[in-house]
């Protein structure tokens, strides 16, 4: 069982796991917003975002980037659910996805993009690291119809 955690949403709100109680959640982290392949994820998950509700499913993406930077994201691709800031990892610790990357020759310590989906009861179900952004949010979909 992964602890409960609250971080700074969008909205100007905050987030406390929790509080997902009732509801399937899914957490997906990802490396940054405004990148090619976290800008697919978040709009497979934009696209499928009724489908999710209709299945009694929160959605939520998790990545370092600050609450203004979310917020930009967030307008610019018109994403139906709350993004997460946690620039000092607690809650990407938590989960165990930060790594060491190869980005252009370069070693760097980021984000390695992975989904996690817990049940109404707050039990977590599945997860799925180092995946792919393209047709991800399609399985994470599928996977959630399972639990209904």
């Amino acid at each position: 069982m992964t602890p409960d955690f609250t971080l700074p949403a969008t909205g100007g709100s905050s987030f406390t796991r929790s509080s997902a109680r009732g509801r399937h959640l899914v957490l997906f982290f990802y490396p940054k917003d405004n990148t090619p392949g976290c800008t697919t994820e978040a709009q497979q998950f934009r696209d499928l975002h009724e489908q999710f509700v209709q299945a009694n499913c929160m959605v939520a993406g998790i990545s370092r980037d600050s609450l203004k930077s979310h917020e930009n994201f967030k307008e610019k691709f018109t994403l139906p659910f709350e993004l997460l800031s946690d620039p000092d990892e607690t809650v990407c610790n938590l989960f165990g996805v930060m790594k060491q990357k190869n980005m252009y020759g370069k070693q760097v310590r980021g984000i390695e993009r992975s989904t996690f989906v817990f049940d109404s009861m707050g039990a977590l179900r599945r997860e799925w690291r180092g995946l792919k952004a393209d047709g991800h949010a399609q399985e994470v979909l599928d996977f959630v119809a399972t639990l209904n």
